[in-house]
């Protein structure tokens, strides 16, 4: 993973640290523990401070691969509603994991089965956010 500074809201960290207290460990142990060192390494920032332009649960982000040139855009979403069809990523997937609290410019480096992979953050659509897109379904029972 990429070491630059990622940003995230009180409201959207707590969020995510219900979400890894409530997910079972069986399968994800890797994609779970990988979240848990982005959170910690998070500046927490309140909502009159937060930057314009970061990656946050439910927005749709942009990227560049650097290597490649290719250029696509998916939404960081929970797990229950990721869909890569519908260009939808979870959370734990290496790249939403990778993308999460990063801004627009911001190079991502992570490392795959298949090498390194670096991306470049292009465009940041934040998310119009509802009570019901804002919880992963664990946490909102």
């Amino acid at each position: 993973m990429s070491h630059n500074p990622i940003y995230l809201s009180r409201d959207e960290y707590s969020r995510l640290r219900l979400f890894l207290a409530t997910t079972p460990r069986t399968g994800s142990g890797n994609a779970l523990r990988n979240l848990a060192e982005e959170l910690d390494r998070a500046l927490i920032l309140d909502p009159a401070a937060f930057p314009a332009g970061v990656v946050t649960m439910n927005s749709t982000v942009q990227f560049q691969d650097l290597e490649t040139n290719e250029v696509e855009e998916y939404t960081i979403t929970f797990p229950d509603r990721a869909n890569v069809e519908h260009k939808r990523i979870s959370i734990l997937a290496p790249i939403g994991t990778a993308l999460i609290g990063c801004r627009v410019g911001d190079t991502v480096k992570w490392s795959t089965p298949g090498g390194t992979r670096e991306l470049k953050v292009l465009r940041v659509s934040s998310p119009a956010v509802t009570e019901s897109s804002a919880q992963p379904a664990a946490a909102a029972a």
